[in-house]
């Protein structure tokens, strides 16, 4: 087992992970840099979500090496992971995952709350969230009453509030329509930037990659430098323009 560099907030070497069988991930490696924000982009099934969940504790590898801060992930109990999730880690969904019992404002204060911040404290900051994404004058509805977009937008502002040491975004915006995924790119991209939180963005959305100070590409569970689609034959572009008539 090798140590990672000491200037790597997280770093995964030569990952391997199968699901039913098939590989998910094939030998990845790779650091993150404290404070950076890191695009990990590829198509639908290339494996980011996968490698998400092994950097954040909640999936081991069957081979491999996942390294927070010089601890090695992989080693550790499945409650010192649930701890490190819960203490340094904070997660987004593609589709926000909210309590239905809890109001808007409860529910961006619950990991604050679980950290142990007194309920004042607690719903304080998350109202500064809710309304930096401008949906402060939801914070007394619950989940069922809010548009779908509304309820990302919760999710993020739940992820963001207790100012989580490692942030990870699994297409965050994919609920949000385009006029709404770049005012909440740029204010979870500037809320981590103002307050150091390292970032790690899966995305299949060229823009959203461009916000990052580096993007990994994945490629059927492997790291790729540039896809490079395969060019169309003579017959190909024949048979295409037929079917376009």
């Amino acid at each position: 087992m090798v140590a990672p560099p000491d200037n790597d907030v997280l770093w995964a070497r030569a990952l391997h992970v199968k699901h039913n069988g098939s590989p998910a991930l094939s030998g990845v490696s790779l650091g993150v840099r404290e404070g950076e924000i890191l695009a990990v982009g590829g198509p639908r099934g290339s494996g980011k979500t996968t490698l998400l969940h092994c950097l954040s504790g909640q999936l081991l590898p069957q081979q491999g090496e996942v390294w927070f801060n010089s601890s090695p992930v992989h080693t550790m109990s499945s409650l010192t992971r649930e701890r490190l999730r819960r203490d340094r880690f904070g997660w987004i969904d593609p589709v926000p995952v909210l309590v239905a019992e809890l109001s808007a404002w409860e529910n961006a204060a619950l990991p604050l709350m679980l950290r142990g911040f007194t309920r004042r404290a607690a719903k304080t900051t998350a109202l500064e969230w809710l309304e930096r994404l401008d949906i402060g004058g939801c914070a007394r509805k619950r989940p069922h009453a809010l548009l779908q977009a509304e309820r990302q937008r919760v999710a993020i502002a739940r992820a963001l509030a207790p100012a989580p040491t490692v942030l990870f975004a699994d297409e965050p915006t994919a609920p949000l329509h385009r006029a709404d995924r770049a005012h909440v790119l740029r204010t979870l991209t500037t809320a981590a930037r103002s307050h150091g939180i390292t970032v790690v963005l899966a995305t299949h959305d060229a823009d959203t990659a461009a916000l990052a100070d580096r993007t990994v590409s994945l490629l059927d569970g492997r790291r790729v430098n540039t896809v490079h689609l395969p060019p169309v034959t003579e017959t190909e572009g024949r048979a295409a323009c037929s079917l376009s008539v």
